[in-house]
């Protein structure tokens, strides 16, 4: 989990490094710096340089100058890429205490750049004998700022925490991650923040008619879970609950279809980013005590081949009675999406959004800079999403959801097949699950593009970037 603490300040002291945000037409007279410092700025503001850098004796200044002919959205996230760079400063610095001054007074933009810093500070080093020297050496961040207020802090605290906790349990290898063990970890998520948690066993899950989870696990050795997180304060804004719905495939071989490239399977570990994302924004809302009824619900499974495991042609009876063409193995993950979608009626929510990494076709249309969404009767709340996206920079881009792609899954001895060829996969992926999604209004997350990085991007650090937590959080705390 974080460990650098955010927390107000008062003045400036000079006895940590520093950080100044400030405007394009700051008067540099007032900055506290030499004369000759003071004038290394303005030339630097003048060449159009948006992050300055200053070497003192012991400690170091970095002054940030905010581009005000950009959107709130693209200021902010250069806000946050500032403060990637101010990260690495502090790494090679091993700065141990930072000031940020928010000297322009732009609330928003100076969380953005503390918000670069700490998810830029992200370090996986569980397996690591060497940690001392890898670890992100912050502890203390002191924020100035007479526009800030101490619950955007714990706001921001919390949902940086969040994504921790995600990128974490992305991170973490199939051999210790097991569904089981996600279960007992979203248990001990919960006794730390209050949610109510109930991890479904395979007898439980059996006894559900949970069958496109019990399809897909029939392959492994280790048991499926299916885990109920809730999150329902005693007064709350909603009176149904929203349920977040996370794919929970804590690896995924492609079973009998396996994987053939190891470009493919490698990373497939990553494949439970939407349950680990699901999780951690209970958590964060829970901590926060947000006033808004949540539920989440994570399907989990590995996707193994085996002598028992299912193969193309087998037939899937759902727990609705409707039975499933299994085509291809490893096309599993809306298969468990499936169950939860059903299971999610007996809530009779407001709103449904399952979140994935769902198809190799939605990272390939768009790559890694944005996920693929698509929505039934629930146009007005994809676009207060899709507005939060631009905010945290986690965008997403729509696709279509036309009834004729309905006919690509067509099958000749089942109501429904799992896949509908190479054309139009991420579409016809979501028109299976729009198949289950039924009674309430839901939208659709494909986050097989952002959820796992070959190399660091910014302040998105190599491996589980914890895409979906920020987005969830913002929508969250607002939702009504």
């Amino acid at each position: 989990m974080m460990n650098i603490e955010i927390r107000k300040g008062g003045i400036p002291n000079g006895a940590c490094s520093t950080v100044f945000l400030i405007d394009q037409g700051c008067n540099i007279a007032e900055l506290p710096f030499l004369t000759k410092e003071k004038k290394y700025i303005k030339k630097c503001i003048t060449a159009k340089e948006s992050g300055i850098f200053i070497s003192h004796v012991d400690t170091w200044s970095y002054v940030c100058v905010k581009d005000d002919a950009q959107f709130v959205p693209e200021q902010m996230e250069s806000c946050r890429v500032l403060g990637a760079e101010i990260s690495d400063i502090i790494f090679r610095t091993r700065c141990r205490c930072l000031e940020v001054v928010d000297w322009g007074n732009s609330e928003g933009l100076i969380l953005s750049v503390i918000e670069g810093v700490i998810l830029s500070g992200y370090r996986f080093l569980k397996y690591r004998k060497a940690r001392a020297d890898l670890r992100f050496p912050l502890e203390r961040i002191n924020l100035i700022s007479r526009e800030v207020s101490s619950l955007q802090i714990e706001q921001l605290n919390n949902v940086l925490q969040g994504v921790y906790i995600t990128r974490d349990l992305v991170n973490e290898p199939a051999s210790f991650l097991t569904a089981s063990k996600l279960g007992d970890y979203a248990q001990e998520l919960g006794r730390q923040s209050g949610c109510n948690v109930r991890v479904l066993n395979e007898n439980e899950i059996k006894a559900l008619g949970m069958e496109g989870l019990l399809a897909v696990n029939q392959g492994s050795v280790e048991p499926p879970s299916f885990i109920i997180t809730e999150w329902r304060p005693p007064k709350c804004r909603n009176r149904r609950p929203v349920v977040l719905i996370g794919k929970g495939v804590t690896f995924d071989t492609g079973g009998i279809n396996l994987k053939m490239k190891s470009s493919w399977i490698e990373p497939m570990k990553s494949d439970m980013s939407g349950a680990a994302a699901v999780l951690a924004v209970l958590y964060s809302l829970a901590i926060s005590k947000e006033p808004i009824w949540v539920i989440g619900l994570v399907p989990a499974t590995d996707n193994r081949p085996s002598g028992k495991a299912q193969v193309p042609g087998d037939i899937i009876f759902m727990s609705d009675g409707t039975t499933v063409e299994v085509i291809n193995t490893d096309a599993e993950g809306r298969l468990i999406l499936a169950d939860a979608l059903l299971y999610a009626t007996e809530y009779k929510p407001s709103l449904v959004i399952d979140i994935a990494t769902l198809t190799g076709s939605a990272a390939n249309a768009i790559g890694s800079k944005a996920m693929v969404g698509m929505h039934k009767g629930a146009e007005d709340y994809f676009r207060l999403l899709q507005r939060s996206g631009f905010m945290v920079h986690e965008r997403i881009v729509e696709f279509p959801m036309w009834s004729d792609y309905s006919e690509l899954l067509r099958s000749d001895i089942a109501d429904i097949k799992n896949v509908g060829g190479r054309e139009a996969g991420a579409i016809t992926a979501a028109k299976f699950l729009e198949y289950f999604a039924s009674g309430y209004p839901w939208i659709h997350l494909d986050i097989a593009g952002p959820a796992y990085i070959e190399s660091t991007d910014k302040y998105r650090i190599k491996g589980g970037t914890g895409v979906g937590v920020r987005l969830l959080f913002d929508f969250l705390k607002s939702y009504k």
